[in-house]
């Protein structure tokens, strides 16, 4: 991954004075020196010892907040983003010697766009077009991320219980999933297909070989 522009020195942006700035700081210069290699950082083989929570919090929209304001420089969000590790229900951001807690109001991330290819024609399409067992559906994410859709990357709709509001996400990688954006999610419904499995018809999306149920079609029907 190219470093981001402006971030070589990170820390003064995110200090706050005392402990949880220099935390917040020292993890900033960490994942800016990460940067500098290709790839993203190994987090799943960092198991550093815990050093308490961070006042940081990525809300349902995708914002970064740190001690209680939003992060305005896009490329710190991406360098935080780059570290952020899932155990279990909990979010930390790592380096190889320090992990320390964030909340995550939803998913981390939020997919933004999503284009179809396989669909039409060979070029690829926007969302839109109809898309049978050879699509192949590729998220972009606010932080920069691109993943494709398929049996390690799935997509998956729950539904409220209360109101039937879809909320639909995207894997990105190792348990950390975006939230797929109203504008985006409407636009892979046009592109939607019907689908038998395990002996009901269900509407939903083909993406990597993948049959990704969205609502069953008898409800849809009603």
């Amino acid at each position: 991954m190219k470093q981001a522009e402006g971030a070589s020195a990170p820390a003064s942006t995110v200090s706050g004075g005392g402990g949880a700035g220099d935390a917040a700081g020292r993890l900033a210069a960490a994942a800016s020196a990460g940067a500098k290699g290709r790839g993203l950082p190994p987090v799943h083989l960092w198991n550093p010892p815990f050093c308490g929570d961070l006042d940081m919090e990525i809300r349902r929209d995708g914002t970064w907040f740190y001690l209680g304001t939003p992060i305005g420089r896009p490329a710190l969000v991406r360098l935080f983003s780059t570290i952020l590790k899932r155990e279990g229900d909990a979010y930390f951001l790592v380096t190889p010697v320090e992990k320390v807690g964030i909340r995550v109001e939803d998913a981390p991330f939020v997919a933004v766009d999503a284009v179809i290819e396989g669909a039409g024609d060979s070029k690829g399409e926007s969302a839109g077009e109809s898309a049978g067992e050879s699509a192949v559906i590729t998220f972009e994410t606010n932080v920069g991320d691109r993943v494709a859709a398929g049996p390690d990357t799935p997509i998956r709709v729950e539904r409220d219980p209360a109101t039937g509001e879809p909320a639909p996400y995207v894997m990105v990688r190792a348990g950390l999933e975006a939230l797929i954006d109203r504008k985006t999610f409407y636009r892979l419904v046009e592109a939607g297909v019907r689908a038998e499995r395990d002996g009901v018809e269900w509407f939903g999306l083909w993406s990597g070989g993948a049959f990704f149920p969205v609502i069953a079609a008898a409800e849809l029907d009603g």
